[in-house]
């Protein structure tokens, strides 16, 4: 089993949160995991993404090349459209939350943005806060889009969840379980499409 895994964002959204929860996950399953990340201009604001690249045999690489990334996970709809030319355009999933982070003059209407998505044959774009605000966790979203795109990602459910349990551990139970229930919710809008 081999699952590239492109996750992305704006900084201070969770992105890279959900790449350290989807590494431990996946090193608890006994996989190998090759991780590399961008940080933007700035650590709030910036464009940010990370190459996760996951197997069952050892990984040679830390970068995923151009087609051959199956999952596209972002907290936001148009830095999910810039890594577009690494998705595998067979069988690649773009997992989004669909509202904007607008933090430039020029974003591009979100009609062009709708229509790009529309033109990928594996997406879900829903709105993930939403739904993280409707379990109590404002601040869940990357949660809630991990839990989407987690069905997807070969590594089993209660995996992540010690995940997010060891990652928020120290904020207390109510954080922990305010993510678990975020995750569980991204996991539901999954399961029903």
């Amino acid at each position: 089993m081999k699952i590239d895994i492109i996750l992305c964002g704006v900084g201070g959204m969770g992105a890279l949160s959900s790449a350290a929860i989807i590494s431990q996950a996946a090193l608890d399953m006994g996989m190998y995991m090759k991780q590399s990340e961008t940080h933007g201009m700035s650590q709030r604001g910036g464009d940010v993404q990370s190459h996760l690249r996951l197997s069952d045999q050892p990984i040679a690489s830390d970068l995923i090349p151009q087609g051959q990334c199956d999952i596209i996970l972002s907290v936001e709809p148009m830095e999910a459209l810039r890594y577009l030319p690494f998705l595998n355009k067979e069988s690649g999933w773009i997992i989004s939350n669909e509202n904007p982070f607008v933090n430039i003059p020029n974003y591009p209407d979100m009609d062009l943005i709708l229509a790009e998505f529309k033109k990928i044959k594996n997406h879900i774009l829903f709105d993930a806060d939403k739904i993280a605000k409707e379990n109590n966790n404002a601040k869940g979203t990357n949660m809630v889009v991990l839990g989407a795109a987690s069905k997807y990602l070969g590594i089993d459910l209660d995996k992540l969840e010690n995940a997010v349990k060891e990652s928020f551990g120290k904020k207390g139970e109510d954080i922990v379980n305010a993510n678990i229930n975020a995750l569980r919710a991204g996991r539901a809008v999954a399961d029903s499409i």
